[in-house]
């Protein structure tokens, strides 16, 4: 494989703690040197004015496939991450059949080597069919390539049954990923619990249905301690669960997505369904406690929930029509606009938590760090480009996000995989 000397840029590494303007050369699939280089050998990337990241990694998106490739596929998927600058994301198993089998698993890397893009992680299903009454195979899924485990869209409702599976997933080392949601409060329910909802005649959906699992989870998992990962938070409520769980020395993570910390309730008062999200969007009091628990270190996981829909079923009624938006295309200058415009936290805090954060979390070695030898995967920001999002240049398949024709500044410019780049949007900056 031909070498790459990417030149010029702010090289951020999270992982090591380098954050300095110098020259990072790629050969061979991997990193091969950090430092200044007087005579590039092969190609060279002129990264002059932007920043040179690990690849973006995004833990927690919705592919589709098998069963309902009409929203999306693996490899539309795929060229939508690598839009966005992320080098890698781990698909959860809500597809149709779910993820619940060392063949399916297989299935996705198949899949992803076919699309020749981004790495395509799976992520297991808990329970068969994610019927939360019976294990699914967790061994063997693990030993096939499963990098964590989680019924998303679903929670394991049962505690017994989630005991066993935090005893049975603890044996293999992966995390268990909970999408924390008590069903029997949810029945019906498609936004926020509260005077709006209300008003909108529509079914509210209350903080405590979040809370309640979290902290059922991390009590079942005080003496197992499995590594727990809780989904898309929402919550004050849910971000003091995590507090407390991480200050008692529990291995528990959390993440928080760009639309929980850009949207409120709000959103939903034109009943636009693009605002319609599982878990929902809360209020501004929820939205800071979110971002005081990124900033103390509570929360240390930024995921996109990419959950792409078709637009007719978007263009159902508000009570009617699914949950979830996608992300992937335009997550990086969201999470700016929130955590590094608003002076919450900085560039290299913000990577790790998109890079060495989920490497660590779904065991991807190699990944999320620009050590030499780690895997050439490499994302180069542009931190001052200012540009409006535009749902229909998405390389995604579906067009369902709430930020369409919002303006924002910075933008992943190229994407490298592998040591192969796979997506540049400014061709004058290579010479080869």
């Amino acid at each position: 494989m031909a070498t790459l000397t990417i030149t010029n840029g702010r090289v951020i590494d999270p992982a090591s703690g380098l954050d300095q303007k110098t020259d990072v050369v790629l050969s061979r699939g991997k990193v091969e040197k950090i430092g200044k280089v007087s005579k590039p050998g092969g190609a060279v990337l002129d990264a002059s004015g932007c920043i040179v990241s690990p690849g973006l990694i995004d833990p927690h998106v919705h592919l589709r496939e098998p069963g309902q490739e009409d929203k999306e596929t693996i490899a539309t998927g795929a060229a939508s991450a690598v839009a966005g600058g992320f080098t890698s994301v781990c698909c959860m198993p809500n597809t149709n059949p779910a993820l619940d089998d060392d063949g399916r698993i297989e299935f996705v890397y198949t899949q992803a080597a076919k699309a020749k893009l981004c790495n395509v992680f799976p992520v297991g299903a808990i329970t068969k069919n994610r019927g939360g009454e019976e294990l699914a195979e967790i061994g063997l899924m693990a030993r096939n390539g499963a990098v964590a485990f989680s019924d998303d869209g679903i929670a394991v409702a049962s505690a017994s049954v989630m005991a066993k599976a935090l005893r049975y997933v603890a044996s293999t080392g992966r995390a268990i990923m909970q999408h924390c949601e008590e069903p029997t409060l949810t029945q019906g329910a498609v936004m926020n619990a509260g005077v709006l909802a209300t008003k909108l005649g529509l079914g509210g959906w209350p903080g405590v249905a979040e809370e309640l699992i979290i902290q059922r989870d991390v009590m079942l998992n005080a003496s197992i301690k499995c590594r727990y990962h809780a989904q898309h938070l929402t919550t004050a409520g849910g971000v003091d669960i995590i507090r407390r769980a991480r200050k008692a020395g529990q291995p528990v993570s959390a993440e928080a997505s760009p639309h929980h910390l850009l949207l409120t309730e709000d959103a939903c008062s034109g009943y636009d369904t693009n605002a319609k999200m599982n878990p929902p969007l809360r209020t501004r009091d929820d939205i800071k406690a979110i971002i005081k628990g990124i900033k103390d270190g509570v929360i240390t996981v930024l995921a996109t929930d990419h959950a792409p829909h078709t637009r007719e079923e978007k263009e159902l009624e508000f009570a009617a029509a699914p949950f979830g938006i996608i992300g992937l295309d335009c997550a990086l200058p969201l999470y700016a606009k929130a955590l590094i415009e608003s002076g919450a936290i900085d560039w290299p805090a913000m990577l790790a938590m998109m890079t060495i954060n989920p490497a660590e979390l779904c065991g991807l070695s190699g990944k999320g760090t620009l050590a030499e030898g780690a895997d050439a995967d490499v994302t180069i920001i542009d931190p001052s480009e200012s540009w409006t999002i535009d749902v229909s240049q998405f390389a995604s398949k579906s067009r369902n996000c709430p930020f369409d024709g919002w303006d924002v500044t910075s933008r992943a410019i190229a994407t490298i995989v592998g040591g192969s780049i796979k997506m540049n949007r400014d061709k004058a900056r290579l010479k080869k």
